[in-house]
């Protein structure tokens, strides 16, 4: 065996901070499908949109609760993937590291997909290859550089997303005050809510369907998670982070939104179209909409830079495990997993594929947000699966517990019920089908891998 060169890094480091973690768990908690696919969404299921994203949201804080119970539990766990070793079996850390690592890969294609077409706004001709070989070229810069650049890189891209929410919220109450009436002839107005086909205008078949996109915003939310092994004093911070996700989903995604329908009645909407940049070009400022698009590029890139993190990340656990190549185990000079990182670029580069062959952005954007809320949702049912093994097993650490989730088991049961709902909405409508049953054989597929090497370890 070859001895490690004794300044060859062996650790990722803890540079984290508090206040890198807090707006790494607000950037994960605004994803792209906010700015891009609430377009979509309100179309489909009109002012009952802003009922989807509270149940959804109250949901997944059940879930983070869940989560943030089980890694303050040992301070052993790194990662998720170490509670599913432990709960599930290595087969389950095997699966769910893979199945982690192609969430943000698809989750970063589905980015990807909408810098370019954030991009068209401008040049609408503009090739597809050029945004999307800029974005991967300049987030592997960024994440090759330290832990710490990631942190600082996250904390920036999360705060340009905060103040262009709450300065879209403050425009939006000011054109209501001021009764703003738009080139249809349309006056902003609360009533908007509730005047044009009242608060379900497509009936429950609208409101289920609104779930479908909805969900693929809220991926990310457990982010946190991958950044305990390199976050100081976790036992403090992780708990802020999560307890503050209610306050950030009422104001971040249900403030906004019916903000957005106050102003601009939710028949009016123009699926395509990212209504922020919509709502700002209403100002008459001919930069208004400009600096919008260039906030919702920011946002993309944003998500984008957390799953190229998260996925290098997660590629290191695997190596180190013996579960990927151990190429992937070396860090580099500066306690970075650049080999784990060039693969995860590398597999991103399959945007330029999606765009050469698919019918357009949103269609592009639907099929593999789709993919990768199912894949998602899989993860998260292991980590609630996990959780209820541990209140088994454990019941002793459960009452030490100074972070218990509220509900203990019965929340945890009511996830997986959830869950389970969320696959039949994405299976509902035929845009959103094939994305899930792309995922779910991707499931199957590397859970059978993963047990079939459990077994032959012994």
């Amino acid at each position: 065996m070859t001895a490690t060169p004794q300044n060859q890094p062996q650790e990722l480091q803890r540079q984290l901070t508090n206040r890198h973690i807090q707006l790494i768990a607000i950037g994960g908690a605004i994803g792209t499908g906010l700015f891009m696919g609430s377009g979509k969404t309100i179309s489909l299921a009109g002012p009952s949109i802003l009922l989807v994203y509270a149940i959804i949201g109250s949901a997944l804080f059940l879930f983070m609760r869940c989560m943030g119970e089980l890694l303050l539990a040992n301070p052993h766990f790194h990662s998720f993937s170490d509670i599913a070793e432990k709960y599930l079996g290595s087969w389950a850390r095997f699966a769910m590291s893979w199945t982690y690592w192609l969430c943000w890969i698809v989750t970063g294609v589905a980015d990807l997909v909408a810098i370019t077409g954030y991009f068209r706004f401008w040049w609408p001709d503009l090739p597809s290859w050029i945004p999307i070989l800029g974005t991967i070229a300049l987030l592997f810069v960024l994440n090759a550089l330290t832990v710490k650049a990631f942190g600082e890189t996250e904390f920036w891209f999360a705060l340009i997303k905060i103040i262009a929410i709450v300065a879209l919220i403050v425009l939006g109450v000011a054109l209501i005050c001021l009764g703003h009436t738009n080139d249809s002839g349309s006056t902003a107005s609360v009533s908007n809510l509730w005047e044009h086909g009242g608060v379900f205008p497509n009936g429950f078949g609208g409101f289920v369907t609104g779930f479908q996109i909805a969900l693929f915003a809220f991926v990310g939310v457990e982010l946190v998670g991958t950044t305990v092994a390199e976050t100081k004093d976790p036992e403090t911070v992780l708990p802020k982070a999560i307890n503050a996700i209610p306050l950030r989903i009422v104001l971040f995604y249900i403030g906004s939104l019916a903000v957005i329908m106050m102003v601009t009645p939710w028949n009016e909407i123009v699926p395509e179209n990212s209504p922020f940049v919509t709502m700002f070009a209403l100002t008459g400022l001919p930069a208004a909409a400009t600096i919008v698009n260039l906030v919702v590029i920011t946002s993309a890139a944003s998500s984008a830079n957390s799953g190229i993190y998260s996925t290098s990340r997660m590629v290191y656990g695997l190596a180190q495990s013996g579960d990927a190549h151990r190429v992937f185990a070396k860090l580099s000079p500066r306690q970075v997993p650049r080999n784990a990182l060039t693969l995860s670029c590398i597999f991103l580069l399959s945007a330029l594929v999606l765009m050469a062959t698919g019918d357009g952005v949103l269609e592009a954007f639907t099929m593999v947000t789709s993919m990768s809320a199912t894949l998602f949702v899989a993860v998260w049912t292991a980590i609630v699966w996990s959780y209820l093994r541990y209140r088994r097993r454990e019941p002793d650490a459960h009452r030490a517990s100074r972070f218990r989730t509220p509900g203990g088991s019965t929340t945890a049961v009511g996830l997986l019920v959830f869950f389970a709902l969320m696959c039949v909405a994405l299976s509902l409508a035929a845009d959103t089908r094939g994305g899930l049953i792309a995922a779910l054989v991707w499931v199957g597929a590397v859970c059978a891998v993963g047990m079939a090497r459990e077994r032959r370890r012994g």
